[in-house]
């Protein structure tokens, strides 16, 4: 590797998205747009879940985490990235780089292992459905989901400090916010530890849930092949289809991204595979989920039946003032 000037990096500069200056407001305008669909749909799966009475199941308790991580993953680097798009100045401290890589890579990290615990649910409800109830509880999903926040911080903080460690030979990061990948590239020299990282604790951490979801989906296709029921086979797809699709959704393009060696990273490529995990899955999960499960969509038409009669029933509303005239006087 050839030789590149040190310096003393005390904050870096984002690239953004695009380089080009006319595309500057439409990237804007675009990602701001799917920014908050992505916030009011992921905050309004989080409402239904925990207010309907039908939806008080371990399920849905895991359903409303999966929403808030979204919420959580696209603030964390959108705004600022919008903030960057309509201006000249696109610097983060050295600090603040790290602490966003920091919570990136744990939030990011936290969705898979959500996902594999929602695949265990879905595994316990489709082959061993009489004892669902005694197998999966509330207080579990609540152990799995602390269980996990520990796992994925403490290996979050692991990358941030060697990150922190790393001699930086320019401070121009070829990304829209402070990500793993872009940094390494940095380097003066090859990150070779931050890589056997990657490939070692970092499939263990990150990639380990994919397998278990994928170990969990083979046993349920075993039990329905042993059935040989048409119906069986639709109900599984019915249950675990909106879920296989957020899987694959999110798992193609981390794989893609983080597990393949820092020399064959194309940065510009990485940009918009970035945008789709960032901005593009979070803003479609709520949606896949409520189009595809009967019951959210029941649950947020009595939602919105709820907020409509408040609405038109609230103390002093021009309904009630008509109805008090209408109405005889004693």
């Amino acid at each position: 590797m050839a030789t590149r000037n040190r310096t003393e990096v005390t904050e870096f500069f984002l690239l953004g998205l695009s380089s080009w200056a006319e595309m500057q407001p439409v990237i804007f305008g675009v990602v701001l747009a799917m920014y908050l669909v992505a916030l009011m749909g992921n905050a309004l799966l989080v409402i239904v879940a925990l207010s309907d009475p039908k939806l008080q199941t371990p399920m849905y308790f895991l359903l409303s985490q999966l929403s808030f991580i979204d919420m959580f993953l696209t603030t964390i680097t959108v705004p600022q990235m919008l903030v960057h798009t309509l201006s000249v100045n696109r610097i983060i401290s050295f600090n603040c780089c790290m602490i966003q890589l920091f919570c990136f890579m744990a939030v990011g990290s936290m969705e898979g292992h959500l996902l594999a615990a929602m695949a265990y649910d879905r595994y316990v409800a489709i082959c061993d459905p009489l004892r669902y109830s005694a197998i999966i509880s509330r207080g579990l999903c609540l152990r799995i989901t602390l269980t996990s926040w520990v796992v994925v911080s403490l290996n979050s903080l692991l990358y941030s400090v060697l990150v922190t460690r790393l001699t930086f030979c320019g401070n121009q990061v070829t990304h829209f916010f402070c990500d793993i990948t872009p940094l390494l590239k940095l380097s003066c020299t090859r990150p070779v530890v931050n890589e056997m990282l990657i490939f070692t604790e970092g499939v263990a951490v990150v990639v380990s849930p994919f397998f278990f979801i994928l170990g969990s989906y083979a046993r349920i296709a075993v039990a329905i092949a042993r059935t040989h029921s048409v119906a069986a086979l639709r109900k599984a797809l019915s249950t675990c289809s909106s879920h296989i699709l957020v899987v694959l959704l999110l798992y193609g393009s981390v794989i893609y991204m983080y597990l393949r060696p820092s020399s064959s990273y194309d940065l510009d490529q990485d940009r918009q595979v970035a945008m789709f995990y960032t901005v593009v899955t979070p803003m479609l999960n709520p949606l896949i989920y409520s189009l595809r499960n009967q019951e959210v969509k029941g649950a947020l038409r009595r939602l919105f039946r709820k907020l409509c009669i408040s609405r038109n029933f609230q103390p002093g509303s021009q309904h009630e003032h008509f109805s008090n005239i209408c109405s005889p006087s004693p």
